[in-house]
Parts: structure tokens; C-alpha cells; sequence
């Protein structure tokens, strides 16, 4: 446990006002040295409360990261047994300057770590060292660092077990103010689950999915072909089910062209397996909000179906909220092995006329992102941002043909798309599953 202050020398002198009024501001100033979690709470506000989180690894489901990061003292977040080194970080949101981080250890605590903060998830600088710890609560102030994320990485266990805190509590100041209203994490994949299980090493779903389980979003989003080669209900109990399936209730999916090849029937494995999370309005397309968002979640397997275009028209009429995505597993622009989905124009040419910001897709087995543009691939300020994320666990496609506006493309790497709401804004990041942040998107404000 870190000291702060030792208690001063006594010495006797006459009682005089003065010398009453310099001893009571003494006892102030020397409390607030001693009891650091005031003075530094006043002076710099907490700004990690909340916000996304991911590690090297968990013990179970039951210690996910975001524990140690939400307010509650009885909650945790706890690493693998037995290995070093491991690590917890956090997503502040912005670019923050640090100056304090307080750590809350359980029982298997560090002896030795470092607190290091990144401007990009990347590259890290070193903010403080322990070499010598032994539990209880490590508090660090004084500290200057500046960056977006901030992780504790240790690298000698105290005991036998793993790493576990309690709370991870980073104080400082955001650029522009504090963080805008409604925030909130989503993690999204598309083309995740082939017939193959972790007992594989070449088996990527087991991956993508702890991942996405580190990251601990609001909830999850699926972009189509769920489950590989022909999305049988079996399949979908035997592969997905152990993966991807661990948080099945908080998953909002759609389906891909493979979920209309099971021979019981067009998306009959699918809509056994996901049910009511699948159909919620009685249709395998419906939309909700969370915050000031308004969700789309669409079937491009029937975008010549009346019925789901007339439904798109009037649900998009009848929303109230500020900003708009959309999800669907066909791309209308790519740059992979199924190039440009014409079948997808018609829908985009309706969200487009209702200030859609942004459509999420699937199909192709790449992660691809590309500027704001039109129906017709016109670049606009005013256009729908496209993010292609079909690294789910399918096997990965070559990027082919680099379509206009397409500002990133990553093939070959494994991962899942991390998004950041909030009431006026959006943004993301590509992450792998070794846990590295492949590529950062602008930040966009709603139309």
C-alpha cells in the first residue's frame, strides 16, 4: 500500500491566533495530503467511469474488465491464472492529461507493474512503475501523461493466482470538456462462425468472440452468414453456440446469404436458433434506439421484397431520434472478392434521403472503411459512412478491386469493429485478436 505522509516532528511553542490559524491550516493541508482520493478527486474528476475496457484475458465471464471500471467496489475484473505478463486498459473516449490513477488490488495483486498511457492503443509511454508492490491500494499522483488510453500491465504476480482489481480509477482532464452525453459500445462482426471448434489453433471464432467479451459493449451486432456452410440449427448449436452464443442475449443479429441455404428452409436454422432476438417485430428485419440512435437491422437477402421496403420507409418516417445506422450483410461498395452489391442500392437510396449516417456490413472477409458518399458513390459531406467488418472468424478474402472512397483496407487479420456512440457523434476501431487496435476512424458528427 502507497504512503503519502509521515506524521511531522512535535514541538512545543506559545499559543498565540496566529500560531492557532497556521496549526489549523496545517491540519488541512496535511489531511488532504494524507487522504489523496479527496484532494485529487476535487482537483481533477474521475474519467474512466464507465468507459469500454478490454485485457489480456479473464478468468470466467464472470470478470470481464468493464467490472473494474464501473463504480461498484464488490465487482471485479480477475486475469488468467498462473501467467505473465497481463494487462487491463481502458478508452477514455478523447485525449485526456492523467494525473492520478488509483488502483484497488483483491487479494491476487501485483508485485510489479507499470501505468502506461497511448495516444492510439499502440505505442505505449510509461506514466509510473511498482516493483515492490503488495496489494491493497496503489494510489499515483503527481503523474503527466497525455493519450486516449491508459493500461496497467503487470508483469510479476504477488501470489500464485492471477491479476485482479477491484477498480482502476483514472483521474485527469478530457480535450474540449468532458465526454458528450449517451455514450455507449457496441462491438459488430459479420461472417464469424465455420465448422470448427477452439480445440483448433486455425479456428478464429473462439477468438473474435473472447475478444468481443473483453470488450464488454452495451451489446452486439452480427452483419450476416452467423453461422457457416449452410447455418443448420445443429451447426448453429455446435459451433456458434460455444463461441459467439456466450452472450447470445445481448446480440441483435441479422442474416447472410448462407442462413437461406439450410435445407429445412430459407433462415430456418437461424430463426430457430436466435428466435425472438432475430424476429422481435415478427419480421427478420426491425429496428430499435438506444440513446439518441436509431437502429436499422436489415435482411439484404429480400431487398426486393415490397414489404420490407414499404416497412423501411414508414419506421424511418416515425423516428425521432438524431442520428441513424444501419446493418445489412450486403455491401453496396467493396473492395474484396464480391466487389460493388448493386441489390443494396435501392435501400441505401432510402437511407441516404433520411440523413442515414452510417451502414455496417458484412459478406466480404475483410474489414474495410470508406468516406462519407451518396448512393452513386459520389464522396459528400452529407453521405452515409460504409464499414465493411466480415472478420468475424470466416476465412479471409483478398482485397481485389480498391473501390473510390475507400480510405482503409485490412485482409488476413482477425477481428471485430469496436464503436463509440454518443448523443451527437460516432466513431471506431478495428481490433485484432491479439487485442492491437488495427486502424482508428474518424470521428463523425450526426447529420
Amino acid at each position: 500500500m502507497r504512503l503519502y505522509a509521515s506524521v511531522p516532528p512535535r514541538r512545543t511553542l506559545p499559543l498565540t491566533p496566529s500560531l492557532v490559524l497556521a496549526a489549523v491550516l496545517l491540519l488541512v493541508g496535511g489531511l488532504l495530503l494524507a487522504y489523496p482520493s479527496r484532494a485529487g478527486a476535487a482537483a481533477d474528476p474521475l474519467i474512466s467511469h464507465g468507459r469500454p475496457a478490454t485485457s489480456s484475458s479473464v478468468e470466467d465471464s464472470t470478470f470481464v474488465p468493464g467490472k473494474a471500471f464501473d463504480g461498484d467496489p464488490a465487482t471485479r475484473w480477475a486475469s488468467a491464472e498462473g501467467s505473465d505478463p497481463q494487462w487491463i486498459r481502458v478508452d477514455l473516449g478523447s485525449t485526456a492529461t492523467v494525473s492520478r490513477v488509483r488502483l484497488s488490488w483483491e487479494a491476487a495483486y501485483a508485485k510489479a507493474y507499470r501505468v502506461e498511457i497511448s495516444a492510439d492503443g499502440v505505442t505505449w509511454s510509461r506514466l509510473a512503475t511498482e516493483t515492490a508492490g503488495n496489494g491493497g491500494t496503489d494510489d499515483w499522483t503527481g503523474l503527466s501523461g497525455k493519450g486516449r488510453h491508459l493500461r496497467v500491465y503487470g508483469t510479476a504476480r504477488g501470489t500464485s493466482y492471477g491479476y485482479s482489481l477491484y477498480e482502476v480509477e483514472v483521474y485527469g482532464t478530457l480535450d474540449g470538456g468532458p465526454p458528450p452525453s449517451g455514450a455507449f459500445t457496441v462491438v459488430a462482426a459479420g461472417d464469424i462462425a465455420d465448422r470448427c471448434t477452439a480445440s483448433s489453433s486455425s479456428c478464429a471464432h473462439p477468438k473474435t468472440a473472447a475478444l468481443a467479451q473483453r470488450i464488454n459493449p452495451k451489446f452486439y451486432l452480427t452483419m450476416g452468414d452467423n453461422q457457416y456452410d449452410d447455418a443448420l440449427l445443429s451447426d448453429f448449436r455446435a459451433y456458434y453456440d460455444k463461441t459467439w452464443g456466450v452472450f447470445k442475449t445481448r446480440t441483435r443479429p441479422v442474416p447472410g446469404n448462407h442462413e437461406t441455404y439450410d435445407p429445412a428452409g430459407p433462415l430456418a436454422g437461424y430463426k430457430s436458433y436466435f428466435g425472438a432476438l432475430a424476429y422481435p417485430q415478427g419480421k427478420p428485419y426491425y429496428s430499435y434506439d438506444e440513446g439518441n440512435w436509431h437502429f436499422l437491422a436489415l435482411d439484404s437477402n429480400s431487398f426486393d421484397d415490397p414489404a420490407q421496403i414499404q416497412w423501411l420507409k414508414d419506421d424511418l418516417a416515425r423516428n425521432t431520434k438524431g442520428c441513424v445506422a444501419a446493418y445489412f450483410h450486403h455491401p453496396l461498395y467493396s473492395s474484396g472478392g464480391h466487389g460493388n452489391d448493386p441489390v443494396s442500392k435501392p435501400v441505401w437510396q432510402i437511407l441516404y434521403g433520411a440523413g442515414t449516417d452510417l451502414v455496417l456490413n458484412g459478406h466480404d472477409h475483410h474489414y474495410e472503411r470508406f468516406a462519407p458518399q451518396d448512393p452513386s458513390g459520389r464522396a459528400t459531406p452529407g453521405g452515409i459512412v460504409e464499414i465493411v467488418g466480415g472478420m468475424g472468424g470466416a476465412e479471409p478474402y483478398p482485397i481485389e478491386t480498391v473501390q473510390p472512397n475507400s480510405q482503409k483496407r485490412i485482409s488476413g487479420t482477425y477481428g471485430v469493429l469496436k464503436l463509440d456512440f454518443t448523443d451527437t457523434t460516432y466513431t471506431w476501431q478495428y481490433v485484432g485478436t491479439d487485442d492491437q487496435v488495427k486502424d482508428t476512424g474518424p470521428t463523425y458528427t450526426c447529420h
